[in-house]
């Protein structure tokens, strides 16, 4: 049986003869339903139709970013992250092909892949079994999990280390289980920080923001915002990945807690008059 595919959240469902009556991720306030209606594509069909193909690019020394082309769904970015003792995939992308597993493999292939929130589990399963490797999830989002599998390993608390300066922290805000990846070696010893859109790298590269629902434009409480730069304030980390290729390339620490000041005092109605 085929394991249908969300189109326009991308997330990949169990095994079924039919398609899902509608995707849990996106009949839920922080995603959306196609205006258009619900709508269903497998694997194998993206596979033969010969549209798309995954774009592998060095962004640096150990970070490979890949992205769907044309853009597929929510069209995030995933980023194959080559620490020397678990090189991981950090968030997911529905479409994986022959080339992509391919050119992955001489990379030096994947030890784990971790996801920063639900809207990108995406074809996570497929992705770990090509690989053979487990995935962490944190346990807060263990509910949007619409394709069980034995790989997945759901951890708790707000923090856990996959290797020596490679450590997954809760920071919740877009959901419970939010989650970044630090990569206390990324950007030659300075620190590197991948967010997805728990922290969102905006248009001014200099500034993130956070939100409950982007495409909704829902924001989030001002303490909640406080309590996630609290949670990476500690954290040192020159440079910032985020979930759409945009990167912020210097003093991201003092980004983030620079970004989190104007974002409490914006909803304090303390920053600007309208």
């Amino acid at each position: 049986m085929p394991c249908y595919i969300c189109t326009t959240c991308g997330t990949q469902y169990s095994p079924s003869s039919e398609p899902p009556l509608n995707c849990r991720i996106c009949n839920e306030e922080r995603q959306y339903v196609n205006p258009h209606g619900q709508s269903w594509t497998t694997l194998e069909e993206m596979r033969q139709g010969g549209r798309y193909r995954n774009e592998i690019e060095r962004e640096e020394g150990g970070i490979y970013s890949i992205t769907t082309q044309p853009g597929f769904a929510i069209g995030q970015t995933a980023y194959l992250v080559q620490h020397p003792d678990c090189s991981i995939l950090w968030d997911c992308l529905t479409y994986l092909d022959d080339a992509t597993l391919s050119h992955v493999e001489r990379l030096g292939g994947l030890r784990a892949i971790a996801l920063s929130h639900p809207h990108y589990y995406s074809a996570q399963v497929e992705w770990a079994e090509a690989f053979d490797v487990p995935i962490y999830i944190h346990e807060d989002d263990a509910e949007w999990v619409v394709r069980p599998s034995s790989r997945i390993r759901f951890w708790a608390g707000d923090a856990v280390a996959l290797a020596e300066g490679l450590t997954l922290h809760r920071i919740g805000g877009h959901f419970r289980g939010g989650t970044v990846l630090h990569w206390a070696g990324g950007a030659e010893g300075q620190g590197t920080l991948f967010s997805g859109d728990i922290l969102q790298v905006v248009a001014d590269t200099r500034w993130v923001s956070f939100m409950y629902s982007y495409p909704n434009l829902i924001p989030l409480p001002a303490a909640k915002v406080a309590e996630m730069a609290d949670r990476v304030s500690e954290l040192p980390f020159e440079r910032l990945y985020g979930a759409f290729h945009r990167v912020v390339r210097e003093r991201a620490r003092e980004a983030v807690q620079r970004s989190a000041a104007r974002y409490i005092a914006a909803l304090n109605g303390e920053l600007f008059e309208t």
